[in-house]
């Protein structure tokens, strides 16, 4: 289990209580947010990294294209995987070794710390 499908566990187990019909594309949703903006972050280190070696590879626009293409490929990719049958087995297994559960209020910190690095790492540029 990899720590994105555990992340992805604790917040469905979170809301699974409160919003039963709601918890599994609040879980989708969240896991898009966090690997869109670890995207975001890794695309924007390297951008800078290779503007300082100035290489010439990508122009802006065709970048934020493809971010948003990948952007868009990582939902569906969620929402087809956590919707089925891969999260029974995920959460069968997360029960039967009775793992921690992450705090909620961190998981939720941690897209926007990503968005928040990847601002300031593209002003720096």
């Amino acid at each position: 289990m990899t720590v994105f499908d555990q992340f992805a566990l604790s917040v469905f187990n979170y809301y699974k209580p409160r919003f039963k019909q709601k918890a599994n594309a609040i879980a989708v949703f969240y896991m898009s947010l966090l690997q869109s903006s670890i995207l975001l972050l890794l695309g924007v280190f390297f951008a800078a990294f290779f503007r300082q070696m100035k290489v010439d590879t990508m122009s802006s626009s065709k970048a934020w294209t493809l971010f948003v293409l990948v952007s868009v490929f990582i939902y569906f990719k969620n929402w087809m995987s956590f919707s089925g049958k891969k999260r029974l087995v995920l959460n069968a297994k997360q029960t039967k070794r009775k793992s921690q559960q992450h705090n909620i209020w961190v998981l939720w910190i941690l897209p926007p710390a990503c968005i928040a690095l990847s601002i300031l790492l593209l002003t720096k540029v």
